[in-house]
């Protein structure tokens, strides 16, 4: 498994699914063509971009290609790494038909071709800035972020103080909570939010 400093955008929740075996790292979707519309999203990535770099790694079919040069539009050149699977020709499993270009997406190929192919990319450091002390589930919970009957406005008002999307799943929140601060950092960020 690599682990790895940069968020990784991928088009789907299935390549997401598929590269948890593969990377340990944060994950993103595109929602396959939703970015070109979804402006939190973009606003999202070029932060990210900034902070931590984006791994781009799309389908290597025309679809893929049209979302990977859209982003790479989005995030300046030095603030990306493209990682490419090669044409593997066939069908994802949970499908009844190949793709119209016949090709398997991130989400059917093997994880030894995934791996070499971050490898390939010159992919392969190790994360070193990891929280000692996460923020988890549980603290959402405590602040009243998740599973409260204010959550919902509790999240809004958060998310709209630390400028990430408005529309973030719990599971998601974590994730990027981990990557923009400490812990110590939410905490206070709660405490000024009286959460």
């Amino acid at each position: 498994m690599i682990h790895l400093r940069q968020a990784v955008i991928v088009e789907g929740k299935y390549d997401v699914i598929r590269l948890s075996n593969v990377i340990d790292a944060l994950i993103l979707k595109t929602d396959g063509f939703g970015i070109f519309k979804d402006k939190e999203k973009q606003k999202l990535l070029r932060r990210l971009g900034e902070e931590r770099g984006l791994i781009i790694l799309t389908d290597s079919d025309s679809a893929g290609f049209l979302i990977r040069n859209f982003i790479a539009n989005c995030v300046p050149s030095s603030q990306c790494i493209h990682v490419y699977i090669p044409d593997v020709f066939g069908k994802e499993k949970r499908k009844d038909a190949p793709s119209a270009e016949g090709k398997l997406g991130v989400e059917g190929i093997k994880e030894e071709v995934l791996l070499e192919a971050f490898r390939k990319a010159g992919v392969t450091a190790t994360r070193t800035d990891r929280p000692r002390d996460p923020i988890t589930n549980i603290d959402l919970f405590e602040h009243g972020l998740s599973g409260t009957p204010n959550s919902r406005e509790n999240r809004a008002r958060l998310l709209e103080r630390l400028a990430l999307p408005a529309r973030m799943r719990t599971g998601a929140l974590v994730k990027l909570l981990n990557c923009f601060c400490t812990k110590e950092e939410f905490l206070e960020t709660v405490k000024e939010l009286g959460l």
